[in-house]
């Protein structure tokens, strides 16, 4: 038989579980809706794609990658979801534009989309940012590759989908 504290703590502990068990399932859903969208490139080899969800204070965010490469090529493509990603938006969003003989970064309007392009010459790297929502973004990291393959390989990831895939803020 149960005495009263063993009674109260195992009702705290099937609380306590009941109240995990569907956020980690929320969790795991949430980045695993992106990991289809991304595609494989030609001539790339692309890694497992993954991901992550966590919640910490009422926010969230959420986090889902693939890692691709090509000799000594390397790209990161990410979707993130939550303030990291509203913050990054934000600074983006002011409409930069800068251009050095050693790099530029500017932002742009692609198929309806706001985009902001960085590009250091010596190395070959950037990243091309696509803002998804105001709250979510698909980042394209790469080093040794030129800025324009650079785009063309962001364009091969259906962003209109990512879009869709991102949850109601």
């Amino acid at each position: 038989m149960l005495d009263r504290r063993a009674a109260i703590r195992l009702a705290i502990w099937a609380l306590s579980a009941a109240w995990l068990l569907p956020s980690a399932a929320r969790a795991q859903q949430s980045f695993q809706r992106f990991l289809p969208l991304f595609v494989d490139l030609p001539g790339w080899k692309g890694g497992k794609p993954d991901g992550m969800a966590m919640e910490v204070s009422g926010n969230s965010m959420v986090s889902a990658q693939r890692e691709y490469e090509r000799g000594a090529s390397r790209i990161h493509a990410q979707i993130i979801v939550g303030p990291v990603a509203e913050g990054a938006l934000k600074a983006a969003g002011t409409g930069i534009k800068i251009e050095t003989s050693e790099m530029h970064m500017s932002t742009s309007t692609i198929d309806g989309l706001q985009v902001t392009r960085t590009f250091t010459l010596a190395d070959k790297s950037g990243a091309i940012i696509v803002g998804l929502a105001t709250n979510a973004m698909f980042n394209l990291a790469f080093n040794g590759v030129e800025e324009d393959e650079a785009l063309t390989l962001a364009k091969a990831f259906n962003w209109k989908a990512m879009q869709q895939a991102v949850p109601a803020k």
